[in-house]
């Protein structure tokens, strides 16, 4: 029998989560069947989406958060031991997979169960399996390229510029030939994205009056918008965009933690809608799961010929899940924040 640890939500909340809202739990877990496999936790990755899902229902943390763990015993051949693999099993130090019902449930639909063995990375560290060769990067990648279909010369703007998604969007943008202006939290953030990613301007959403600044550094409008944050800055940005502008929203974390009955009213948008004829799009990354392997290969590429840097905000040891967590949703990361078990 081998030992675990998972956190588990005691009720659903609203706010800012509080450590009383999740309790660690050990069990013990059973012996292999066939077709199962025993992973040993290596990183955990914790992001908003993880937050946004805990809104409206108890989520299972250690189901829906992304891993990266090695394979310490096997009932499936083809994923022997010593295997590194991705799963949803996150917020565990062990856990048990059944390979063959993974993949029928995938097979059947079900495209937020994901898991595959990490591909070979040519000497990255394992832990951009959950960051940027993994479902962030593969986020930025087809929710920009995909839906945005940016054009050399186009001004980009990038919302939540300096996190896991955004700080990839924004150099996917640079590498394909546009204008990127990226907003932040905080001045130190701003210089990151400016002086080591190569954005083109990036603002302190906090001290800043958005709409003048966005005005003086794109002076000829915003033609693509990634939007991870919602709210009411979106309104004022999608409000600049040109003619046949394209919107990809991935997320609002500016509203993950508010109450839903008391949320803050944003300016409309049908105006802009109509009038400049925009293309308003969201989308969940699963949708190009059989591609996933593409965006891989080309992330790992871009790393190492030195046109996408990556940057990680390592937390150390289980018990800290919890900080790292609400380090994030607090703006804490630059890049990545991943937790080191």
């Amino acid at each position: 029998m081998v030992k675990a640890r998972k956190y588990v939500v005691r009720k659903y909340f609203e706010g800012v989560p509080k450590r009383s809202d999740f309790e660690i739990v050990e069990y013990e877990l059973p012996p292999l069947k066939n077709g199962e496999v025993l992973i040993k936790t290596e990183w955990v990755s914790v992001d908003p989406y993880l937050r946004f899902c805990n809104r409206n229902a108890l989520v299972p943390y250690d189901q829906f958060s992304y891993q990266v763990g090695i394979v310490e015993d096997s009932k499936f051949p083809s994923y022997p031991i010593g295997t590194r693999i991705v799963t949803h099993n996150g917020w565990c130090d062990y856990s048990v997979v059944d390979i063959p019902k993974i993949s029928e449930s995938y097979i059947s639909g079900n495209l937020l169960v994901v898991t595959y063995k990490l591909p070979n990375l040519k000497g990255l560290s394992p832990s951009l399996g959950i960051g940027a060769v993994g479902m962030p990067g593969i986020t930025a990648y087809f929710g920009f390229l995909e839906i945005c279909q940016p054009k050399a010369g186009e001004t980009v703007v990038v919302t939540g510029a300096a996190g896991a998604v955004g700080s990839v969007v924004g150099q996917i943008a640079k590498i394909k030939g546009c204008k990127v202006i990226g907003f932040a939290g905080s001045d130190d953030k701003v210089k990151w994205l400016e002086e080591e990613l190569g954005f083109d301007k990036a603002f302190n959403y906090k001290t800043v009056d958005i709409q003048t600044v966005l005005k003086a550094a794109a002076p000829n409008g915003v033609d693509c918008y990634f939007d991870n944050v919602g709210g009411e800055m979106s309104s004022v940005i999608i409000g600049q965009m040109n003619k046949f502008g394209r919107v990809s929203v991935c997320g609002s974390i500016s509203t993950y933690n508010e109450d839903p009955t008391k949320m803050a009213k944003a300016t409309i948008l049908q105006p802009s809608i109509v009038s400049k004829e925009l293309k308003i799009e969201g989308f969940i990354a699963t949708r190009w799961a059989n591609r996933w392997q593409e965006a891989i290969a080309q992330l790992i590429a871009w790393i190492q010929s030195g046109h996408l840097k990556t940057n990680e905000h390592v937390t150390v040891g289980f018990d800290k899940l919890y900080d790292a967590f609400v380090g994030m949703l607090a703006g804490e990361n630059k890049g990545k924040a991943v937790i080191k078990i």
